[in-house]
């Protein structure tokens, strides 16, 4: 028994030098390639919920799969912030980009705002590919359109992109996450733009 607690000990020293250890930090930005909308922006404002996720991706760490059914992490490495705290931030950003609504925030400048987006993160992972040592970046995104008025779902989209790593590496890995979040809030962009 006491030879268990000076392995918890240890195992716990151990967990702390390793907490302590600092990780090499990434940030996704939102394309640069938005284009503005023409003309003034709509009188509405825009609250982007923060997004809701499976637990595996509710983390700062960044998630590679060797397989369907399991979940690891690149080593030494995350991101600047967790999963959905960094995906509401880019599509506020890339919203903002548009110039096509009034107000876009976290929160409400009143007592509530003109719609919510309301996001599921169904994917933000590296698939590793079988056999071997490339993967593929998938991020794919729910997102949701709700009148505050009146709680209603005025539009929804599945947004989704596929890019594909050289290699494994945690360069590569880091780059392919970039072009497929690139492209897949491009495309929310021009979307609001068409939607509200």
């Amino acid at each position: 028994m006491t030879g268990l607690v000076v392995l918890s000990g240890c195992a716990a020293i151990s967990a702390v030098s390793d907490a302590a250890t600092p990780l090499d930090v990434f940030e996704l930005r939102a394309p640069d390639s938005i284009v503005a909308a023409s003309g003034r922006p709509a009188a509405r404002d825009v609250i982007v919920e923060l997004p809701t996720t499976s637990g595996a991706l509710s983390t700062d760490r960044i998630m590679i799969r060797p397989n369907a059914l399991q979940a690891q992490y690149l080593p030494d490495v995350r991101w600047s912030d967790p999963t959905p705290v960094m995906v509401q931030t880019l599509m506020l950003r890339s919203i903002e980009a548009t110039g096509a609504l009034r107000y876009v925030g976290r929160t409400p400048l009143g007592v509530s705002g003109d719609f919510a987006f309301v996001t599921e993160v169904v994917d933000f992972q590296a698939d590793v590919l079988p056999d071997t040592e490339t993967a593929t970046v998938q991020i794919t995104l729910l997102v949701r359109v709700v009148r505050e008025r009146d709680a209603s779902i005025v539009a929804s989209r599945r947004f989704s992109a596929s890019v594909p790593s050289t290699s494994t590496q945690t360069l590569a890995v880091i780059d392919a996450f970039s072009g497929a979040s690139d492209m897949v809030f491009q495309d929310l962009a021009v979307w609001v733009q068409n939607t509200l």
